[in-house]
């Protein structure tokens, strides 16, 4: 339903939020943080986990893997006992990357979830790009709507003034255990939560989404004649694909995006999860052996000519699925969806130890898509029906609520078939344009279910299970940069192009060291000291 391929990597140019000239340009975030109710902190304490209720996976869960079902559950949960709202109207600012959907009106779906929520559901939806314009001109009005999203990667300034300036600070009604009132909210987890925090407070709900970050797919009959994908280091893969590349028949073991097989070749060297902390201080990927190492052997690769020789290819996924790339980036949502969708031998490449001294990880995503902050508009007396509203919308896979926010109702949008749900026309028209730009307002956990692919659904949990001991977090989730939103669309694009120039060989990797002074200068430095403060907080 949702192309997030493009938007997680989305950096807006940055933004300046309107009609707060007057407030303080410095600010931090959520330094103090405890887990768990561990003493780690005085100031504040992260929303409690606690286990949803959710029919028995299929597959073990016991290394962090997402719940998995090799069939739509027989019976599901009841996660929400009564219709949240209270009657009135909520209001909400969103986006899609869809088309906008049909009105409440004309759709039985929102009229369905109206319903059962006791909630007239309204949203302001932004189509495609433009939301930090649309953003910046309801700040300026003043007139809010009662929830906000806040997206993680579209250059919103000076967010810490803002969320102080014009939205209620939720820290007593979700920190410790007050979230258990909101026992959905409970289940989104640490890594969701950190990214509702700023300045030590929780200023919205996290909009959960995959904690897994990006992931190298395959075509599995590309790579038979060498034995397949397991590798036993970056040479033996340096080796074994070179041998598959055949320029009369235009294949290529490799999709031409060289930063984001830059990122995946960081991982087989041990390069951080963007920033490494040590002794409370961070070192960039970009100032590591690891990661330099990584963009050394992208021009070793581009050398032997494993990437497509066309830089700006756009139908990446037809030539994989037609057998001449062999391997292409994707995110973690991405990878549920191809293997929704395509029918060839599609595989993955768990990390692997580049050299014998290697030590491989896997990097993390932020597991959320920013948070949802309850304007000041709202009377104090609305907070916690429309906490309670978000608690029925953030119900996970398995229970009644989520089959109506994700199907919508039985016979009208979806019929039953073999242990799957299948829309029916009117679903079609109705719940997909309709869930995406909720989807951005409110999230429920990830949870692995390909509707009549069991053995897909295995191997995506197979691969969450090799990759669990290699893990690694952003150490700076929860933690707030003023450089960072205004000039980290400017500097990721400065990385960018370094990267592949050295690449594609217009520019020398003995350039690199200099390169990462300049791109200290310009910002990395700045951004590493406000990380670096916030961090020393907590």
């Amino acid at each position: 339903m949702l192309s997030r391929r493009g938007f997680l990597g989305l950096v807006a140019a940055g933004v300046t939020v309107a009609g707060l000239s007057a407030c303080s340009g410095s600010s931090s975030t959520a330094g103090a943080v405890k887990k768990g109710g561990a003493d780690l902190s005085k100031k504040l304490l992260l929303p409690t986990f606690t286990a949803a209720k959710i029919p028995t996976p299929d597959l073990p869960i016991d290394a962090g893997q997402d719940p998995a079902y090799l069939k739509y559950p027989d019976t599901l949960v009841k996660s929400v006992a009564t219709p949240p709202g209270d009657g009135s109207k909520i209001t909400s600012l969103t986006q899609t990357w869809d088309v906008a959907p049909p009105g409440t009106a004309d759709s039985a779906y929102l009229q369905a979830l109206n319903k059962a929520l006791n909630a007239q559901w309204e949203m302001n939806i932004v189509v495609g790009d433009g939301y930090p314009d649309k953003f910046n001109a309801i700040i300026a009005s003043d007139d809010l709507p009662d929830l906000v999203w806040f997206p993680p990667n579209q250059g919103l300034q000076r967010v810490p003034e803002l969320l102080a300036a014009k939205f209620h600070d939720l820290t007593s009604y979700l920190s410790g255990d007050a979230v258990k009132k909101y026992p959905n909210l409970a289940n989104l987890g640490d890594v969701a939560w950190k990214s509702a925090i700023t300045n030590g407070k929780i200023y919205g709900v996290a909009v959960a989404y995959s904690r897994f970050g990006q992931v190298m797919l395959t075509n599995e009959d590309f790579w038979k004649p060498v034995g397949g994908t397991a590798f036993t280091s970056a040479d033996d893969f340096l080796q074994k694909a070179g041998s598959l590349v055949d320029k009369s028949k235009n294949k290529y073991p490799l999709e031409p995006a060289y930063v984001n097989m830059v990122h995946m070749f960081s991982q087989w060297h041990g390069a951080p999860n963007t920033w490494k902390l040590e002794n409370g201080k961070l070192t960039h990927q970009y100032e590591t052996a690891e990661y330099q190492a990584a963009i050394e052997f992208a021009v070793k690769a581009f050398k032997a000519d494993l990437f497509w020789p066309d830089a700006t290819l756009a139908t990446v996924k037809d030539k994989a699925a037609n057998g001449q790339i062999g391997a292409y980036v994707e995110s973690f949502p991405g990878f549920l969806n191809d293997s929704r969708r395509q029918n060839y031998n599609l595989g993955v490449i768990v990390p692997f130890a580049a050299t014998s001294s290697s030590k491989p990880v896997f990097n993390m995503a932020l597991g959320s898509v920013g948070f949802t902050a309850v304007s000041n508009k709202v009377d104090k007396g609305r907070i916690e029906m429309l906490l309670n509203v978000l608690n029925f919308m953030a119900a996970p896979f398995g229970t009644e609520e989520n089959q109506l926010i994700n199907y919508g109702v039985e016979g009208t949008h979806f019929t039953k078939s073999g242990g799957d749900l299948v829309y029916t026309s009117k679903g079609e028209t109705e719940v997909p344009t309709t869930w995406q730009p909720i989807s951005f307002v409110v999230g429920s956990p990830s949870a692995l279910f390909l509707p009549g692919q069991p053995d897909r659904t295995k191997l995506i949990h197979d691969f969450q299970t090799k990759v669990a001991p290699m893990v690694q977090q952003r150490v700076t989730t929860g933690h707030f940069s003023d450089t960072n939103t205004e000039k980290g669309g400017e500097l990721s694009t400065m990385g960018s192009e370094m990267i592949v120039d050295i690449v594609s060989g217009r520019k020398s990797m003995s350039e690199w060291p200099e390169f990462v002074k300049s791109w200290m200068a310009k910002g990395g430095a700045a951004m590493k000291a406000e990380y670096e403060a916030s961090l020393a907080k907590g």
